[in-house]
């Protein structure tokens, strides 16, 4: 960015090829609007605002991140014969402005997981661009709420946390705040460019290697549907929110402490003995999302860079939970360092995803974050933002996950988890989802209480 207050704008830049994130997701398009490059496949974030908020500025500021981060005015052309990618000129963001007459601190809260959640429900056109849209909820005079919605082809979870810094940033010096310009922010497209050279070389085919013989005969897990996919109904997903209350966190950290893993491998190691259980397999291959950025030079990129990876772990002889938990840190660990895009993965492993392609089971991916970068009371400029985290309330649409369920836990800073599945509510009932996050809980707890306990594992064969 240049040290004047307006931001440099590139050109627009012609036929760039996918990243292998955007390759992925073509895997799951149908050329309608019910895949990931449909309307309803987006990010939504909300903060609360404590300061006097101009909205012209604030119109400005937005417009400055779009001229920013290129990602955000990136389409992605769609043809029988070739995909790729197309940056365009800044266009201004579409702002709306509402006023509410709550006054206490319940009803303010009501009302912004309200918009929240009415903004999830909604669309954000792909081919209308900027990818952004902004709503925001004013209060008073020093109180409101932003609501930010991306459509997830041009960012992921880091990517909108990078995008309110950036307009906290950037609406600060508008206002003639003295504040420190936001360090440079590479292209997406360099990232495109670097991805595929990275490739090419002997590391990245080192780590193919890796995948060919940790996914040799491996299955991904997969769990009964409600419904068949061939019922014929159409693609909806709802969101189903719950919490893991502070005492029972606050056990699974203390044991990932003595077990010199992470709260991640503690989640993942209860989640997938409830997977061991509910198939009675003990070979768990279990997806999650990596930040998929590579190089520390992209982490003020904005971008859809978050990678899939199939955590792949062998229960069977796990004496108790510390045994589990010892696998599947190296299992993580080994993975991390074998972290390549997951379209190079599954080529390495082509019967992987079979389960899945069943009429009548679904995927599930698990993943758990600790907010990262938060903006949490934190004053820049004149303003205040607090991010909102703890949304509580299941909504019956939502944005869309591709064929199954994706999990969600936040690790709050209040020493709870946050947690909500997304789930093709054409494919599951909400019953079945809460049934799930209920025989979670109590592995969870059965473990966290008694690590030592005898779990009498054996082989049986993959239902």
């Amino acid at each position: 960015m240049s040290s004047d207050s307006t931001p440099q704008a590139g050109d627009s830049v012609g036929r760039i090829p996918l990243s292998y994130t955007q390759e992925f997701l073509y895997g799951f398009d149908r050329g309608d609007d019910e895949g990931p490059f449909g309307p309803r496949f987006h990010i939504v974030h909300g903060w609360w605002l404590y300061g006097k908020v101009h909205t012209d500025t604030l119109w400005q500021a937005l417009d400055d991140v779009v001229a920013r981060h290129e990602a955000l005015r990136t389409v992605v052309v769609r043809r029988a014969d070739e995909w790729y990618q197309q940056v365009r000129p800044p266009a201004p963001v579409r702002l709306e402005v509402r006023e509410a007459d709550a006054t206490d601190a319940d009803s303010r809260e009501r009302a912004a997981q309200r918009l929240l959640t009415e903004i999830e429900s909604g669309t954000i056109d792909a081919r209308e661009l900027p990818l952004l849209k902004a709503t925001l909820l004013r209060f008073d005079e020093e109180s409101a709420v932003l609501a930010l919605i991306v459509h997830h082809t041009a960012a992921d979870g880091w990517s909108v946390r990078r995008i309110i810094r950036d307009l906290a940033v950037r609406y600060a010096a508008r206002r003639g705040r003295d504040v420190p310009e936001p360090p440079p922010a590479l292209p997406y497209h360099e990232f495109v460019t670097w991805q595929r050279a990275f490739s090419a070389s002997a590391e990245a085919e080192r780590s193919r290697e890796f995948w060919r013989q940790k996914l040799a005969g491996a299955r991904i897990i997969s769990f009964p549907t409600d419904r068949p996919k061939s019922s014929g109904l159409p693609e909806s997903t709802a969101v189903y929110r719950f919490t893991l209350d502070a005492p029972l966190v606050s056990g699974a950290v203390e044991l990932s402490r003595a077990l010199r893993s992470t709260p991640f491998m503690v989640l993942l190691g209860a989640f997938a003995l409830m997977v061991q259980r509910t198939t009675g397999s003990t070979d768990v291959v279990v997806p999650t999302f990596s930040p998929g950025r590579g190089k520390e030079e992209f982490h003020n990129t904005v971008g859809p860079f978050l990678n899939l990876l199939p955590l792949r772990t062998e229960l069977a002889g796990c004496q108790d939970f510390r045994e589990v938990v010892g696998r599947i840190r190296t299992t993580c660990l080994e993975a991390y360092s074998h972290d390549i895009p997951c379209v190079q993965i599954l080529a390495q492993a082509p019967e992987l995803m079979l389960p899945v392609m069943e009429d009548a089971r679904a995927a599930c991916v698990f993943q758990v974050f600790p907010f990262p970068f938060v903006l949490d009371g934190e004053k820049i400029g004149d303003v205040e933002y607090t991010e909102i985290r703890r949304r509580l309330d299941s909504q019956p649409v939502g944005s869309d996950v591709p064929n199954g369920a994706l999990w969600t836990l936040n690790l709050d800073p209040a020493g709870d988890v946050v947690a909500c599945i997304q789930y093709n509510s054409n494919l599951y009932d909400e019953s079945s989802v809460a049934a799930m996050v209920d025989r979670f809980r109590k592995v969870l707890a059965e473990v966290v209480a008694a690590p030592d306990a005898p779990l009498g594992l054996r082989h049986e064969p993959r239902s």
